[in-house]
């Protein structure tokens, strides 16, 4: 037995003294400590042994099992630290090579003249006030004088989630919420995303617009026209006039198309006006009397006027974009030229 355990000292010997890898070394240690290895067989066989040698050569089998589990630890030891050090070596980042430098990011155009338009309507009076992008008919439609059988309400023109409710296709529809809950004065924005079915190189079904409310005693046209005056400065420069041209919409009357001077060429025509020296911005008029009524305000005592911008509109014209789709595709070239 002693002859056999002498063999089996010598082939572990030989069989670790070249191994470089966990792998390899746990492949030798099952070959003789596994369960079928080498030396648990011997162990299994020691029931074969005579009972009067059974005890020493239990003792031998056991010093050869524990004399193979510390060699086999050893080495396992020594290889996990070689292989530790292998792969700091390999991952090693050296840390004085310049890092790369994060560049400074710059507003969205709708952004920028987002907060240009809060801050200029904020500095005659308006607070902000936005309503849920998520509206019902009335809200939407109803209460804004829009009749039952109106275009708008076509599937063709509005995102329709369910037979009452749908994405909403204007920022209006915050005003009658304020109306509802607020007495008079009102002086309100209501800015936020709308969604119509439109899609083309100046429209796109989801965008952003800008609506205002005034309503109180003895308002009249003469003061939307020179709060529009205010805007027009402020937004495209001095000197840039204003001119109101009759229109229709539902929840106004009368109702006003309004169109500011070139900017471009001060009024003598270019390509931006297409030579007629205005530009059209927005719509707006005084709020209709049923609008009022509908809001529980009494039309004899309160009159308002209302107008509705879309940022982007005013966006593309103040920075010469040419394509609406720009504002939306995120191409980090277009936006870097909008950095302060």
């Amino acid at each position: 037995m002693q002859k056999k355990i002498d063999e089996i000292e010598k082939s572990i010997d030989d069989a670790v003294k070249d191994v470089q890898s966990s792998k390899t070394l746990q492949e030798i240690k099952m070959r003789f400590l596994g369960k079928t290895g080498e030396i648990s067989s011997l162990m299994k066989n020691l029931r074969d042994v005579p009972p009067e040698e059974r005890p020493s050569v239990g003792k031998l089998l056991n010093a050869l099992r524990q004399w193979t589990e510390e060699k086999f630890a050893a080495i396992e030891t020594r290889i996990k630290d070689f292989e530790l050090k292998k792969k700091y070596a390999d991952e090693k980042i050296d840390v004085t090579l310049p890092g790369r430098v994060a560049g400074d990011g710059a507003y969205h155009p709708n952004t920028l003249i987002r907060d240009e338009l809060i801050s200029v309507f904020a500095g005659m009076g308006f607070e902000v006030f936005e309503g849920p992008e998520i509206e019902n008919d009335y809200y939407n439609f109803t209460a804004l004088n829009t009749p039952a059988d109106h275009p708008a309400r076509d599937m063709q023109d509005t995102f329709y989630l369910a037979k009452d409710l749908l994405l909403r296709t204007q920022t209006s529809a915050g005003q009658i919420r304020v109306m509802e809950n607020k007495k008079p004065p009102i002086k309100i924005l209501s800015p936020g995303k709308v969604y119509r079915s439109d899609d083309d190189a100046t429209h796109s079904p989801m965008f952003s617009q800008m609506e205002g409310l005034v309503v109180d005693k003895g308002i009249t046209l003469c003061d939307l026209k020179g709060m529009l005056d205010e805007f027009a400065r402020k937004i495209f420069g001095d000197g840039v006039k204003t001119r109101l041209r009759p229109s229709y919409f539902p929840f106004t009357e009368p109702s006003v198309e309004v169109d500011v001077s070139c900017f471009e060429c001060g009024g003598k025509g270019c390509r931006l006006c297409k030579g007629t020296g205005w530009i059209e911005v927005l719509g707006a008029g005084m709020v209709n009397r049923r609008v009022l009524e509908g809001c529980g305000i009494d039309p004899d005592i309160y009159t308002g006027f209302a107008f509705g911008m879309g940022i982007e509109r005013i966006a593309m014209l103040k920075f010469g974009i040419n394509n609406m789709k720009l504002l939306f595709e995120g191409d980090v070239r277009f936006l870097k030229q909008f950095k302060g």
